[in-house]
């Protein structure tokens, strides 16, 4: 609960830009009882809102942050080819987790690729459009859905 009242005040005092001695007591006033309802509704109690933070997270998106710039780098290169050797597609690929968290993890890391974009996650599925038939081969092959399956280590 404090993670998230953290969240809250940060993300409050960054996209509000308020500084008057009111308006900040209203905002901590806004998020103390945001996260007193959280806490009354039982939103958290389940596993499902479970996002463990250590090395294997942060391996990963230092892997996804690579595979974002290769991406772009061909998304780039696609595009200003005069030919635009484009194949627009949509496929659907399984994923390996089971928890919700690891498909939303997925599903999100397909979508912050540049040519792809997570349309549906639907009990285990992600249809994807791709761009080219190289990021559908490349999502076919499953090397995200790998890694993003070896987060949760259990």
């Amino acid at each position: 609960m404090l993670l998230l009242l953290a969240v809250l005040i940060t993300s409050w005092l960054l996209w509000s830009g308020q500084t008057k001695p009111l308006l900040l007591g209203l905002g901590a006033f806004s998020c103390l009882l945001t996260t007193y309802l959280t806490r009354r509704m039982g939103s958290f109690d389940d596993d499902v809102f479970a996002l463990r933070v250590g090395p294997r997270l942060m391996s990963y998106w230092a892997w996804l942050a690579k595979e974002i710039v290769h991406s772009s780098i061909e998304v780039a290169r696609v595009v200003i080819d005069p030919r635009m050797p484009i194949s627009p597609q949509v496929v659907q690929i399984k994923a390996s987790a089971s928890h919700p968290v690891d498909q939303a993890i997925l599903a999100n890391s397909i979508t912050l690729t540049p040519g792809t974009l997570a349309l549906d996650v639907h009990r285990g599925v992600i249809k994807v459009h791709t761009l080219t038939q190289d990021g559908a081969d490349q999502l076919m092959a499953g090397e995200m859905d790998r890694r993003v399956a070896a987060l949760r280590g259990d």
